[in-house]
């Protein structure tokens, strides 16, 4: 097949690029992309959940993050508290979310975290490891199984589970529970796609390596004032323990989230079952 360019390709305009084709004007903005579009984010209030809900935000969508505690900040985000650690903390979600919003197109399962002590297996009881499990397994689990049906009935709809590199990359002597819950989460969202991917839902993964967040920065400056070093010292000392980083950096919330926002969007409608890793390298193995 041949083309005419000087014909059929007259103008682009960049960012909203306006293409003329045979005296016909298409045109396409990732300012509304997501226009119409109903997103749920949990976790969105802070660190990569805030900048996710942001970007989703930015691409026209109708934003929803939900978690335990209240922001502080006011913004054209929607949120409703609820802790979904709990069977009765997710039915509180989703009964506001039916009531106000009647349904979502994209849910975004973001939350998750690590609060663990060190030592090994040795160190953890039974309480770390269901609430870890709680936390980072079944909360999403139990979402999903929330408002998949309504998306079935519509044929249509995006889920995302953050998970992270830790589901393939475990370090034992910290965040043994985590890892596990995470490479649980990995499994169980290949699985949900083969599922329903046939009935018109898209379910993805997006693993993340080391994320500069609040509370990263807070890691980096304890350890740089428990060792005597600086900022930048610490930062390698945890990006050694991690194996290296081939970028030499953590990623910013921002990275992840223009990942979820690509993931989410009609530009990745034939993108299912797969997990993105995002990590500067980190994982050594294909």
């Amino acid at each position: 097949m041949q083309f005419d360019f000087p014909y059929l390709y007259k103008t682009l305009i960049v960012p909203n690029f306006v293409l003329k084709i045979s005296n016909m004007e298409q045109q396409f903005s990732f300012n509304n992309e997501l226009s119409g579009k109903i997103a749920l984010v949990t976790g969105g209030t802070k660190g990569t959940g805030k900048a996710i809900a942001e970007r989703l935000l930015n691409a026209g969508a109708t934003v929803i993050a939900t978690a335990r505690n209240i922001p502080e900040e006011n913004s054209n985000i929607h949120f409703i508290a609820a802790d979904l650690t709990t069977p009765k903390g997710t039915k509180t979600l989703v009964n506001e979310v039916r009531e106000k919003f009647k349904t979502v197109d994209i849910i975004v399962n973001n939350l998750g975290g690590s609060e663990t002590p060190g030592g090994g297996y040795e160190a953890l009881t039974e309480e770390d490891w269901v609430k870890t499990i709680e936390l980072n397994l079944l909360a999403p689990v139990r979402l999903d199984r929330e408002l998949l049906p309504d998306m079935i009935k519509r044929k249509s709809g995006v889920i995302i589970h953050i998970a992270s590199i830790q589901g393939k990359l475990p370090l034992y002597d910290s965040t043994l529970p985590y890892a596990a819950a995470k490479a649980g989460l990995i499994n169980y969202s290949k699985a949900l796609s083969n599922e329903v991917s046939p009935k018109g839902i898209r379910v993805l993964t997006v693993s993340p390596g080391w994320i500069m967040t609040d509370s990263s920065t807070q890691m980096v400056e304890r350890i740089a004032k428990s060792s005597g070093s600086g900022t930048e010292k610490a930062k390698e000392s945890i990006m050694n323990a991690l194996g290296g980083i081939p970028m030499g950096r953590p990623a910013e919330p921002k990275e992840i989230a223009e990942l979820v926002g690509f993931l989410v969007s009609p530009r990745a409608a034939y993108l299912t079952g797969t997990e993105y890793i995002i990590d500067g390298g980190t994982i050594p193995t294909i």
